[in-house]
């Protein structure tokens, strides 16, 4: 299943808009990706202009900045506390922006986007 990213079909009003023309294909947008804590599988995909995205499916070690020391360090992660996106994220272990996860040496707040850059960094919150 594709997502349609153009111009709704019905006006603010409850109203219909004339079609002027079809759907194009840069319209289209994609399945969200839900980045799982396990061992680290990545997806490519061809974007316009003949660009790469990389989208990581699983994920089971985090770049953690730490600002103290102000040096990254690679961790392992235990698990997902915190997620603002979707309270059932955590019991599924679904990483995204925003989300707070355990890890080997203290708690990290994901910074990065892992569905969109193919990286995962965080910045260390607590110990």
């Amino acid at each position: 299943m594709t997502f349609w990213q153009g111009r709704s079909i019905r006006k603010m009003t409850g109203g219909r808009y004339r079609q002027s023309r079809k759907k194009r294909r840069y319209e289209l947008g994609s399945d969200p990706v839900l980045t799982k804590l396990g061992p680290e599988k990545k997806k490519f995909e061809r974007t316009f202009g003949g660009n790469f995205k990389i989208k990581i499916l699983s994920v089971d070690h985090v770049n953690v900045y730490d600002k103290e020391s102000k040096t990254m360090k690679k961790a392992k992660i235990i698990t997902v506390k915190e997620n603002q996106a979707d309270p059932h994220y955590v019991q599924r272990n679904i990483i995204n922006k925003g989300a707070v996860v355990l890890t080997d040496i203290g708690m990290v707040k994901i910074t990065s986007r892992p569905g969109q850059d193919g990286v995962l960094n965080g910045i260390l919150i607590g110990k």
